[in-house]
């Protein structure tokens, strides 16, 4: 028992050691590539780079230190990839806001603001750890998470707090200040669904007909799918957000494949989706747009609305090549709105291919992680958690850089801690928070019950050791 505690211990402490490497790696990436941009646009190092790299590596230390204090056994992998990608995020956001002030745009300074997004996103991180010691209790909220994740998507339809911006009615806006509900509702519904999937996973797991060697489910348990498909078409047609449909949708239909493990949900999945596109590209004129911009670019280059901004995306993309052009080297504020929906761009023009292609693999890491996070948890709704929140994070990326390749067409999703966006950063973070909790419960060592025995008068009498 003594050399299992000191193995395990060892095993411990290199673990933590690797993520303390790691850190001072990620915080590299964000503060090098602040430098650097400096350095490329006017030559010389930020005047603020001490500042700005003190308050980085301050932020990023808070987190680490409340990780080893409340979540000792959590992941080690995840905080440094966020740190990396937040980091060079604000790098190219301030590299952006150089570029529209050179150009003489009166636009306000964007990596400020995300730095102080940051900054609040980091604090709910801390106090999400910190208050929240075990992710079961979440599921006590299972149908609370659900009705106020609802009333969220629906505030955007007031008409006093409700905003319409780009086309689309995601925002709210209070006391000055731009919100997007939607953000926050797509975390309270992964709760929402894996609380009810760990109760009703049985009675949706059963057969139905079967069909070309697939069981599909059967018709009376169809009430799930068909209420999100209602409600994900709901988004599409009242707040003309694609992106968002597609995301509540395919994150229902993940987290019921994987409770159930019917490959028949997939199925009827993917008839509605099928049935949802043609009905949106037949009656949903910014959808009908957004195929006609991905399947004929040139041809709508120069209208308005048209595809100016995903060919220009693409010019970058194409300019950079596969090591870029370097920071100050570029023009990404050629593309519209590059610090927010197109900033893959951004760093594909000035970094090259190969940035890109670390960011994806940053990515890929995150969801692996979530995904072993999954397979480790010891209780469904853990498991289940674990699963909605990685499948977030893959269907956002997938479908923010699948259009600004042009592989499918525009949805005007945010990318996770990359772009500029408070909403979006403040619910990741609060994401990673809740899967290093789920982490640190699955990998916290099983005390060891051991049987002993003792002799009281005549009998024996058996008592549990816990070691």
């Amino acid at each position: 028992m003594t050399q299992t505690g000191s193995l395990m211990g060892f095993v411990h402490r290199r673990r933590r050691g690797a993520e303390l490497f790691l850190l001072v790696l990620a915080l590299a990436v964000g503060i090098g590539a602040y430098a650097a941009v400096g350095l490329g646009v006017d030559g010389d190092v930020p005047a603020d780079l001490v500042g700005y790299g003190g308050w980085l590596a301050a932020l990023i230390v808070a987190a680490h230190v409340t990780v080893r204090l409340v979540a000792p056994y959590a992941d080690p992998v995840l905080l440094p990839l966020v740190a990396a990608l937040n980091g060079l995020g604000l790098a190219v956001i301030h590299r952006l806001d150089l570029a529209y002030d050179a150009a003489g745009r009166d636009t306000p300074v964007f990596a400020r603001q995300q730095l102080i997004w940051m900054t609040l996103g980091v604090v709910l991180f801390i106090v999400t750890l910190g208050l929240l010691r075990d992710h079961r209790v979440l599921q006590r909220f299972t149908y609370t998470s659900g009705l106020v994740g609802i009333a969220l998507l629906i505030l955007p339809f007031l008409p006093l707090v409700g905003r319409n911006i780009n086309g689309a009615r995601i925002w709210i806006n209070v006391a000055g200040f731009s919100f997007q509900p939607g953000e926050v509702a797509k975390v309270l519904l992964v709760i929402a669904f894996a609380g009810y999937l760990v109760l009703h996973r049985d009675a949706l797991a059963l057969a139905g007909r079967r069909v070309l060697f697939v069981d599909l489910p059967r018709g009376r348990d169809l009430g799930p799918i068909l209420a999100m498909f209602g409600v994900s078409m709901m988004i599409l047609v009242l707040q003309n957000d694609l992106g968002s449909s597609l995301l509540f949708f395919g994150l229902f239909l993940a987290m019921l494949y994987v409770a159930t493990e019917r490959p028949g949900w997939l199925v009827v999945g993917g008839l509605l989706f099928g049935l949802g596109a043609v009905a949106a590209y037949t009656f949903v004129g910014n959808v009908k747009n957004r195929f006609n911009f991905w399947l004929h670019p040139m041809d709508y280059y120069d209208q308005s609305p048209g595809s100016g901004q995903l060919v220009e995306g693409l010019f970058g993309m194409a300019f950079g090549g596969l090591i870029g052009q370097g920071f100050g080297s570029g023009s990404p504020e050629r593309v519209p709105y590059a610090e927010s929906d197109f900033i893959i761009a951004s760093i594909g023009e000035e970094l090259g291919l190969t940035a890109v292609m670390a960011v994806i693999l940053c990515y890929g890491l995150i969801v692996e992680r979530a995904f072993r996070i999954a397979l480790i948890s010891r209780d469904g709704f853990g498991k289940l958690v674990a699963v909605g929140l990685g499948s977030i994070v893959a269907l956002q990326v997938f479908v923010v850089i699948g259009g600004v390749t042009g592989l499918i067409p525009l949805t005007g999703l945010t990318t996770p801690f990359l772009s500029y966006g408070g909403s979006s950063l403040v619910a990741n973070w609060v994401i990673v928070a809740l899967l290093l909790r789920i982490s640190d419960q699955a990998r916290r060592p099983v005390p060891r019950m051991e049987p002993a025995t003792h002799d009281a008068g005549s009998e024996t009498t058996q008592v549990v050791k816990v070691r």
